[in-house]
C-alpha cells in the first residue's frame, strides 16, 4: 500500500485559496456589508450629511406602492422568464439531439445568443418590435394585434420577457444538451423495442435522468431573472411605461443613481438579497426532494 502524502506546509492551502477568498470579500462581503450599513442612514443627495434612521427606509417601502408594484412585476418577470427558457431549451436540446446530419451547425447556431450582450441584446429586439419600423410589428398587425409597447404596459412586459428568455436559451441549451447526451442509449434502446415512442422515451427515461441539471437551471435561472436582466431592461424601456418593467433590481438603480435616495436603495437591494436567498433556500429544501441524483 502507498504511504498517505502529507503537506508539511500548514500555511499552503490558505495561500491556494487567499486568491478565491479575497474575490468573495471584495465582491460579494463588503459591498454586502456596506449596503446593510447604508440601509440604516439618511443621507443628502451629496453625501455631506447623514443621519441613522434604523429601519425607517425598510418600512418606508412597504408603505410605497410603487415599490409593492416592482415586487409583483418581479414576481411576473422572474417566473415568466425562468419557465419559458427552461421549457424552449429543454425542447431545444432534444430536437438537437436528434439531428444527425448538421447537428454541429445547428448546435452553433443555437449557442450564438449567449455571446450576444444584454444590452447589444435589447436593442436589437427594441429595433424588431419597434411600433413604426419594427418586422414583428408589421407581423402582428397583419394579425390584427395594435402592438405598441411604448404606450401598452402589457406588450412592454412581454416584450422584456421575450428578449430575456431568448438571451437565456442558449445557457440552458448547453447544459441540457451535456445532460442528454450522457443519458445511456441503451436505456432508450430498450424502451424502443417494448414499443414506447420518443416522446414517452423522453418523458420516462431522459427527464427524471437529467433532473439533477433541471434544478440546477432552475436556480440560476431565477438569479438571472432577477438580477442579470438588468441591462436588457435598461436598453428596451428603462422601467416605462409607467413603471409597468420596473423590477426590483432596476428601481434599486432608479432610485439610488437617479433619484439620489441612497438610504432606500440600499434598503431595496438589502430586501433583494434575503428574497433571493430565501427562493433559493426554498428551492434547494423542497424542489430538489423530487431531484434523483
Amino acid at each position: 500500500m502507498s504511504s498517505p502524502v502529507v503537506f508539511k506546509n500548514k500555511w499552503l492551502p490558505f495561500f491556494l485559496i487567499a486568491p478565491q477568498l479575497l474575490i468573495t470579500f471584495v465582491f460579494f462581503i463588503w459591498p454586502a456589508g456596506q449596503a446593510i450599513y447604508q440601509s440604516s442612514l439618511l443621507e443628502d443627495a451629496f453625501g455631506m450629511s447623514q443621519e441613522f434612521v434604523g429601519l425607517e427606509n425598510f418600512m418606508n417601502l412597504f408603505h410605497d406602492p410603487n415599490y409593492l408594484d416592482a415586487f409583483f412585476t418581479t414576481l411576473q418577470f422572474s417566473i415568466s422568464v425562468a419557465v419559458l427558457a427552461l421549457v424552449c431549451a429543454l425542447i431545444l436540446s432534444a430536437l438537437a439531439e436528434q439531428i444527425i446530419r448538421g447537428s454541429l451547425a445547428y448546435r452553433t447556431f443555437l449557442i450564438w445568443p449567449y455571446a450576444v450582450a444584454p444590452a447589444v441584446a435589447g436593442s436589437l429586439w427594441l429595433f424588431l418590435f419597434d411600433p413604426t419600423i419594427g418586422v414583428f410589428t408589421d407581423m402582428l398587425h397583419f394579425l390584427g394585434v395594435d402592438w405598441n409597447p411604448k404606450l401598452n404596459g402589457s406588450h412592454a412586459m412581454w416584450m422584456v420577457i421575450i428578449t430575456s428568455t431568448w438571451k437565456q436559451i442558449s445557457y440552458n441549451f448547453l447544459f441540457f444538451l451535456a445532460a442528454l447526451q450522457s443519458v445511456p442509449k441503451s436505456l432508450h434502446e430498450a424502451a424502443a423495442i417494448d414499443g414506447s415512442g420518443p416522446i414517452k422515451r423522453f418523458l420516462t427515461i431522459s427527464f427524471p435522468l437529467i433532473s439533477p441539471t433541471s434544478f440546477f437551471l432552475l436556480v440560476v435561472n431565477f438569479v438571472y431573472a432577477f438580477f442579470d436582466t438588468f441591462a436588457i431592461i435598461h436598453a428596451m424601456t428603462q422601467g416605462g411605461p409607467s413603471n409597468s418593467t420596473s423590477t426590483l433590481v432596476y428601481k434599486v438603480f432608479n432610485d439610488g443613481f437617479i433619484g439620489l435616495d441612497f438610504g432606500g436603495s440600499a434598503a431595496q437591494s438589502v430586501i433583494l438579497m434575503i428574497l433571493v436567498a430565501l427562493l433559493t433556500v426554498i428551492q434547494f429544501k423542497y424542489v430538489e426532494k423530487k431531484v434523483a441524483y
